[in-house]
Order: structure tokens, then sequence, then C-alpha cells
């Protein structure tokens, strides 16, 4: 749960050029692997709905998943100022992910969980949860962090004291060799946490039954830009951060890491 001033936070940085071009590349990537409308989505952890009203406006049944009041009452706000239509494809629940089954129930076509679980200290029970609750056959979407390339953004802002810590900068302890776990040239490894892991995300999912379709980068150009607002040129942005997101070297520095798997059984 985040209190009052980071629900703000949240809301205003879905409006940021960041927020925007996350949103957008999210959809343009699942509009490739969804079934039609109007197949049933379910949003875990989908905050302010921004991402369940695009998908409503498209003609799909969604229901988010959230467990802080504060989103839920932004996503409230926003469905009513939706179209009537498009209002009455969407229901919020407010609950705990790892109790989704128990809330909402299982057998959906696609479930989403965008964001977070950079936030739960152990990945494992969310993502077994998400394939747990989508039927065999349907869609699992899941963004999260990609933690080998987080130095990234504060080397592009100059934070460089910040850069040389997310890289692991050794500590004299390391540097007299009583590090026990080393990467290149000496350096000690940096090992994100699980949920940071885009390898340990694909082989929990894996492991819970899913076969992996896609894996697209999120923000590589655009991570370091703090707070702009999205310009005349968004679609261009979008369309480059695209190109580069589906392929690499490109997708392997970006910020966020979209995984998107299907349930065998």
């Amino acid at each position: 749960m985040v209190d009052g001033t980071e629900t703000a936070d949240y809301v205003a940085h879905t409006a940021t050029l960041r927020g925007v071009v996350r949103q957008r590349l999210v959809t343009r990537a699942l509009v490739e692997h969804l079934p039609p409308p109007p197949a049933r989505l379910l949003d875990i952890g989908g905050g302010n709905g921004v991402q369940a009203l695009e998908f409503a406006r498209r003609g799909y049944e969604v229901t988010v998943c959230e467990p802080d009041p504060g989103m839920l009452v932004e996503a409230r706000r926003a469905l009513a100022d939706a179209p009537e239509v498009v209002r009455r494809r969407v229901a919020l629940v407010e609950g705990d992910g790892r109790e989704a089954a128990r809330l909402v129930g299982i057998g959906w076509d696609a479930t989403f969980c965008h964001g977070v679980i950079m936030f739960v200290p152990e990945p494992a029970p969310l993502l077994e949860v998400l394939v747990e609750v989508t039927r065999p056959g349907g869609i699992i979407s899941v963004v999260g962090k990609n933690g080998p390339a987080l130095a990234l953004r504060a080397g592009l802002q100059g934070r460089w004291q910040d850069t040389t810590a997310q890289l692991g900068e050794p500590t004299p302890a390391a540097s007299t060799g009583s590090a026990t776990s080393t990467g290149a040239a000496g350096q000690p490894a940096v090992i994100p946490p699980g949920g940071d892991d885009p390898a340990n995300v694909s082989a929990i999912l894996t492991a819970a039954g899913t076969r992996p379709l896609a894996r697209y980068g999120i923000r590589i150009f655009t991570d370091h830009l703090g707070d702009t607002p999205p310009g005349p040129d968004l679609d261009a942005v979008v369309d480059a951060e695209w190109a580069a997101g589906t392929r690499d070297p490109y997708r392997g520095i970006a910020r966020l890491i979209h995984h998107v798997h299907c349930r065998l059984r």
C-alpha cells in the first residue's frame, strides 16, 4: 500500500513521457498476443487503471485487482470520465494480487502484472498466482525492472556516485579479497533482487507451467528524461522505442522488461 503522496506521484508519473511510453509500448506488444475482444482480462496491481481503460476502450472486459484504496479512488475518477460503454467493461476489486484466485476466481483469458514485482520481497508466489488464475492457452503479461542495466539511468543523468554504486564498485573489503562473488575484471557481482532479474522472472513463470512467447525492452532512449512531458513527436518516440525494444543489444539495456508467456496446462 502507498500513502496519498505516493499515489499522487504515481498518477503524475503516468502522464509524463516516461509513463506514456511505457503504457503505449505495453499495449502495442499485447495487441499482438491477446485473443480478440471481448476476452476477459485481469490486471493485478492495476493502479489507477490506465492500462485497464485502454483495453476496455478496445472492447475487452477488464477487472483490476489493486490493494491500495488510494489507487482505486484514482481509477474510479478516471472511469467516471469514460463513456458509459467503457465503464461497464471495467470492474475494480480491492485486494492483494496473491489472493486473486479467492478474490476474482480463475479462468482468465489474460492476466497482467505490470510494475508490481519490483515491490514484493519474493516474486515467486505472485508470479505463480498469475499462472494459476489464467486459463490454459491464456496470456500472462509481466513488466519488471531490468536489474542488470539499472545503472544506465544514473549514468545518463550524470549521477556518477549512484552509477558506480549500482555497478557494484568494490568496497575496501572487496578489494582486499574478502568478497566471495566477483564479476568481470574482479568487480563484485551485482545480483539484482529476484523481481528485478528478468532471467529469474522468466524461469519462475516457465516452472509454473508457461511457455515464453516474447520479451520486450521498455524505455531505452527516454528513461533518463525525468518528468519531461510528452511532446508533439510522441508517436515517433514510441516508434523508436518499439524498434529498439524488440531487438538486441538495445533490449538488454532497457529500464524495464516486458515478459509475455502462454499458460500450457
